[in-house]
């Protein structure tokens, strides 16, 4: 389930329409959804919100309420800039895996919108997942200019400790920003040092699209 809107520009993001110009969405009818969601509860054991940006959404908390009384498991994609979203979530036990996408070192992040960006709520959201009862990951898309050997380095030390850092392949052809579609991505053999070094950080390392 995605959700519009979004308090980052990421020139590399692969949903640039729910990022630029949400209400050319139409909306699903919460109703409808749920109870499209109930008459496939036999073969349906949780749902993934992401988007955009869902801890923007106001209805969030109402809304994954509701998806609980169905019995259904929760997983959360964020870019941890909201953490007193996510926390107040963790704290009502509303979900059950957190994903954090972790785009670069958290001085860099001004890189990735129109404004300047605080880094101060990523680097709590960092903690809360690293101390989270529940299942967490931190995932990082190896973008070329964003992400190199400095910056894996940078952020194992960030995520020291963590359960699991996964580092997936950057894929141009959707990238928000025009220009970005026509990067080249890194080869395997370079995502395959990052994880090497990334492993001497985190206790589980995962490669994604390669």
């Amino acid at each position: 389930m995605f959700t519009g809107g979004c308090n980052l520009t990421c020139p590399f993001c692969h949903n640039p329409g729910l990022v630029l110009d949400p209400g050319s969405f139409p909306d699903y009818p919460i109703d409808q959804l749920l109870a499209d969601l109930q008459k496939r509860s036999s073969f349906i054991d949780g749902v993934v919100i992401s988007g955009g940006e869902p801890t923007l959404d106001a209805g969030l908390p109402a809304f994954l309420r509701q998806l609980k009384q169905l019995g259904l498991q929760i997983k959360l994609d964020t870019n941890g800039l909201l953490p007193q979203v996510i926390e107040a979530l963790l704290d009502e036990k509303l979900i059950d895996y957190l994903a954090i996408d972790i785009k670069t070192t958290p001085e860099r992040y001004s890189e990735l919108h129109t404004r300047p960006v605080s880094r101060d709520g990523l680097l709590r959201s960092i903690e809360l997942a690293k101390t989270a009862t529940i299942e967490a990951e931190f995932r990082t898309t190896c973008v070329p200019c964003l992400v190199s050997d400095a910056e894996i380095e940078q952020l194992g030390e960030l995520l020291q400790g963590a359960h699991l850092w996964v580092l997936q392949q950057f894929v141009p052809e959707h990238s928000l920003e025009q220009e970005w579609q026509e990067f080249d991505s890194y080869p395997k053999e370079k995502l395959e040092n990052f994880a090497r070094t990334a492993e001497g950080f985190v206790e589980r390392v995962l490669l994604r699209g390669i």
